[in-house]
């Protein structure tokens, strides 16, 4: 399973953010530390926003900062709202035109895979990614 750029900066955001929660953070300054362009980050920002993560200031000294705890953003709700979908093969989409479909057996397994990826998210928070405590 591979996330999407948008889910990885997604995630870089919200720990850069976490990581400078005294203060509001810029997009700017953002895009450089993580060597994204400023227009990525914008979006990101736009939507994390919407969803609720962060809250912005507009102006001219304005930024971005955490819209709640660190300890209430779960890595798990995140990846699923940023995802655009989780159809790991085509058969499991709409436009499935895989002649196999019929006799394939996979797509529960691949279900259950999906799901356990997931679940492992599920366990941590932005704030343990933050602390040095995620553990395997």
């Amino acid at each position: 399973m591979r996330l999407t750029k948008f889910t990885d900066y997604s995630v870089r955001v919200l720990i850069y953010a976490a990581m400078h929660a005294e203060r509001l953070v810029t997009i700017d300054e953002t895009a450089e530390v993580n060597t994204i362009s400023r227009s990525h980050v914008k979006k990101v920002v736009l939507t994390l926003t919407q969803l609720g993560y962060l809250r912005g200031q507009r102006g001219r000294s304005g930024g971005f900062t955490l819209a709640k705890p660190p300890e209430e953003i779960n890595i798990g709700e995140l990846i699923r709202r940023t995802e655009p979908d989780f159809k790991l093969v085509e058969c499991l989409g709409p436009n499935n035109a895989c002649v196999l479909t019929p006799h394939c057996r996979l797509p529960p397994a691949m279900d259950r895979a999906l799901a356990a990826f997931l679940q492992v998210f599920d366990e941590y928070t932005l704030a343990d990614s933050v602390s040095g405590k995620l553990t395997l």
